[in-house]
């Protein structure tokens, strides 16, 4: 150190510093400008990924509250669309219970017709039957007593007896 100080001149010590502000000047102008720009690109990039970032990040937010109220609307028209169905299937089940009770008091009421349009044919045959048995019995019982021309002047007299004139 001694030696430095001895060997000291301050004409080489003005040349050394006007060097060195001439390589401050000169690193300033073509080397920290361009490194400052540099840098400053680069903040500004990363602040613009940021705002980008945040904004992705509000827009995702947004995407999912509307993926949720559409989740939600297709619930509820889901939902409305079910009790639509059970409505109508409880409204068809009705109607055809309905049209079921309706067709089978018509088919009761037509058998009911059948079976008494039957039996009054059945009782209009049992009384023709009948009629021509008696009429067959009264005949034999007729051609019986009316064999004996006593007993036939006998039934006229009682005939004419029941005959009252008007």
């Amino acid at each position: 150190m001694e030696k430095l100080i001895n060997d000291f001149s301050f004409g080489l010590f003005f040349w050394q510093i006007i060097i060195f502000v001439g390589l401050i000047f000169l690193l300033k102008k073509y080397a920290w400008g361009p490194i400052l720009k540099a840098v400053n690109d680069r903040e500004e990039g990363i602040k613009n990924a940021l705002q980008s970032a945040e904004e992705a990040k509000k827009e995702m937010q947004n995407l999912q509250a509307d993926n949720e109220r559409i989740l939600n609307e297709a619930r509820a028209e889901r939902d409305g669309m079910l009790k639509e169905a059970r409505q109508l299937k409880e409204s068809m089940i009705a109607d055809a219970k309905a049209e079921a009770q309706t067709e089978a008091d018509k088919i009761v009421a037509q058998a009911q017709a059948t079976i008494d349009s039957e039996k009054k044919a059945a009782i209009a045959d049992l009384k023709s039957h009948v009629a021509e048995l008696s009429v067959e019995i009264a005949e034999k019982v007729v051609r019986k007593e009316l064999a004996d021309k006593d007993k036939q002047l006998e039934l006229v007299d009682a005939m004419l007896g029941d005959v009252t004139l008007n």
